[in-house]
């Protein structure tokens, strides 16, 4: 079995593992069944893709969307990976190719979608091409409850069984529910070796703010990165089609996207979003799971997500490079109505409905929080962290109060009035404003009728929105959406429980902000030459602008400067395959001169102590060329023969005999072997 090390080096370009990987991928290379649990950007296809080629035969990639297969295969083309894809969006060229590589036994990674599994050839063909492996992704597609649902994935544990072989499974959203159904659907219930590995996306700066004017809030938000890619969420296909419009009027490239579109201009938004720099895309969740674009710098969501698993999973689509990413989302008492009216009206039996007023209720209470968001994120997901000072509220604390005494003013307002009526309503009764309706109804005569003048209007909207966050009031859609008290609010009522509520802080409307800049002011305009000749080379190979490099990697190739093909090899992301193609022409752009053409087995070993070593042979090579007088008839070793040499690393003298022949080995054996051993 291939060395994963030396693999991930030379084919992908990393240095190391990401923390949690090395374990899973020998897990998966072993041939282990196996559940792994990741966050979004966590670096899950990796940990198929190395094992992939580190054992015999092919590994099928179980896929939901095209977009994403085609996507992935691009990417390990250009890292120098025989794999393909067999997907009704194929040209008839690369089907052909896909079972030319199949019939000669070079590839090792078929990527297939669910629905190719209903039919009766699938299985027949894959047990022809020598399958050893399925790797499923997104595997959180077989739980029925979920609202990514793939009815076909419920077939693979089938093929498992068919094929006999190992199953790799992976998801970055599996709450404890949907890990028991993976496991009982895909491995028959025999639990598979389960790596959870922590939800922790540290380089992701968390952000909520109250809506104020959320057109404007965007805007402002989306100014303050102009030119960086970034995705916005909305809760209507109107919103993203009037959003968008905004943000092009104001100078941004943006495009909408959402399921109401024909399939062909949804193509065209996900291959300008693939392809082009700086592009935003407003859309609905529908534009989601494909999206595997890995320097999305920023995600905005101009309303409330569904979950604290949707908004997990939907951040997580920012920074997957690893580099700094930003997410803001816009919340307020009318996304909190919609969303509870959505869980109440919608179709599901009552204990499922009560997880899903559970589920949002965690993103409320994220949303709501007094201290770091962070651990709040990570608490919902099991795990404990320290102030993680990269959210709003690490950066700026709020300001609390206790609010026991007006919430159970609050509460008392709703159950005198019969839980018949709306926060609008109820703050009138609080603050003593005598409308007609309160007239017509007799409310002015409630005990609770002016006794809230401790807060204006916007003060107790506040209130109330964080007492319906906090689950102590829910709208009632039988009702019109009037307010009623949950059991959580009863013992505050009675006095037995006290809560803290947050001051809104009401901002003033924000100036230009700055553009957030991704290296420092003296890397810029280096930075800036690097992504157009990227740009340059993604239109002349038709590929996303990130399958060349990410962001990351030529952010590193800014802030480093690397002079030598030798030191490019050593930044993230650069693989043997990439320098091959492109170090060169990056390092022209870097230096300002076209680097020394290097022979091809010695850039084999750029980046490597077997290239320093090749040098040093090389030079010593030099010297005794013609003897150690100088004056002897010139003997010399071929490029590949001192490559060799230097990868291998013989220990004695009888070792370069075998590598070199007798007469080289008399005349540089000596020499060669004293630089051997120096270099240990």
């Amino acid at each position: 079995m291939q060395d994963a090390h030396a693999l991930l080096s030379s084919v992908f370009g990393f240095s190391a593992f990401r923390p949690g990987q090395a374990e899973i991928v020998e897990a998966v290379a072993r041939g282990r069944n196996v559940l792994a649990i990741m966050p979004t950007g966590g670096g899950k296809s990796l940990c198929f893709q190395l094992p992939a080629l580190m054992r015999d035969g092919v590994t099928v990639v179980i896929s939901p969307l095209i977009a994403l297969m085609r996507d992935q295969v691009r990417g390990l083309h250009e890292a120098g990976v025989v794999a393909g894809a067999l997907t009704s969006g194929n040209t008839a060229e690369e089907t052909d190719a896909v079972w030319a590589a199949l019939e000669d036994g070079s590839l090792k990674l078929l990527y297939i979608a669910p629905e190719r599994l209903a039919s009766s050839g699938t299985e027949r063909m894959l047990r022809r091409a020598g399958v050893s492996l399925i790797a499923v992704d997104e595997a959180h597609c077989v739980s029925q409850w979920g609202h990514d649902f793939r009815p076909d994935y419920l077939r693979i544990g089938e093929l498992r069984r068919a094929l006999d072989v190992p199953l790799a499974a992976f998801t970055a959203t599996a709450d404890a529910e949907t890990q028991e159904e993976i496991v009982t659907r895909l491995f028959d219930g025999a639990k598979p070796e389960t790596f959870l590995r922590g939800f922790d996306r540290p380089n992701l700066a968390l952000a909520f703010e109250v809506k104020q004017n959320p057109r404007s809030q965007i805007l402002s938000y989306a100014a303050a990165r102009k030119g960086q890619s970034g995705i916005v969420y909305c809760g209507t296909r109107a919103k993203t089609e009037t959003l968008a419009q905004a943000l092009a009027q104001a100078g941004h490239s943006a495009c909408h996207y959402h399921g109401g579109m024909e399939a062909e201009d949804r193509r065209i938004v996900e291959n300008r979003f693939a392809t082009e720099d700086g592009l935003i895309v407003v859309a609905t969740i529908a534009f989601g799971m494909g999206v595997d674009k890995p320097d999305i710098r920023w995600v905005a969501h101009a309303d409330l997500p569904k979950s604290i698993e949707g908004y997990y999973q939907e951040i997580g689509r920012a920074g997957r490079d690893g580099a700094p990413a930003d997410t803001m989302t816009l919340y307020g008492p009318d996304d909190i109505r919609f969303r509870r009216s959505q869980i109440d009206e919608g179709l599901a039996p009552p204990e499922r409905k009560a997880a899903d007023h559970a589920r949002l209720n965690a993103l409320l209470g994220l949303a709501e929080a007094l201290g770091c968001r962070r651990q709040v994120l990570l608490g919902y997901f099991g795990e404990a962290a320290d102030p993680c000072g990269n959210c709003d509220l690490c950066q700026t604390p709020p300001e609390t109060f206790d609010a026991t005494t007006p919430v159970r003013k609050a509460l008392s307002a709703i159950l005198r009035t019969g839980e018949w009526f709306g926060a609008g309503h109820l703050i009138d009764i609080l603050t003593g404003n005598l409308t007609d309706k309160m007239r017509e109804r007799g409310h002015d005569t409630l005990p609770t009728f002016g006794i809230g003048t401790e807060f204006d209007t916007r003060g107790w909207q506040a209130v109330f929105r964080q007492m319906a966050a906090h689950d102590l009031v829910r709208p009632d859609p039988a009702r019109h959406g009037a307010l009623r008290m949950t059991e959580a609010a009863r013992p505050i009522l009675r006095g037995e429980a006290g809560i803290t509520l947050r001051h809104d802080t009401i901002k003033s409307a924000p100036r230009r902000p700055q553009v957030k800049m991704l290296v420092g002011e003296e890397d810029a305009p280096l930075l800036s030459a690097l992504k157009a000749k990227r740009r340059a080379l993604a239109e002349g190979a038709r590929v996303p602008a990130y399958v060349i490099f990410t962001d990351r990697t030529l952010i590193e190739m800014a802030e480093t400067r690397p002079a030598t093909l030798d030191q490019m090899a050593r930044i993230t992301g650069v693989g043997a395959s990439k320098l091959e193609k492109y170090g060169a022409q990056f390092l022209a752009v870097i230096t300002g001169e076209q680097p020394d053409d290097l022979h091809p087995a010695r850039r084999k070993l750029a980046g490597r102590d077997s290239g320093s070593l090749y040098d040093r042979l090389l030079a010593v090579q030099a010297d005794l060329a013609r003897g150690e007088a100088g004056i002897d008839k010139p003997v010399t070793c071929s490029s590949a023969q001192l490559a060799k040499l230097a990868e291998m690393r013989p220990a004695d003298l009888s070792g370069i005999v075998r590598l070199l022949g007798d007469r080289r080995a008399e005349r540089f054996g000596d020499a060669f072997l004293e630089v051997l051993r120096e270099a240990g």
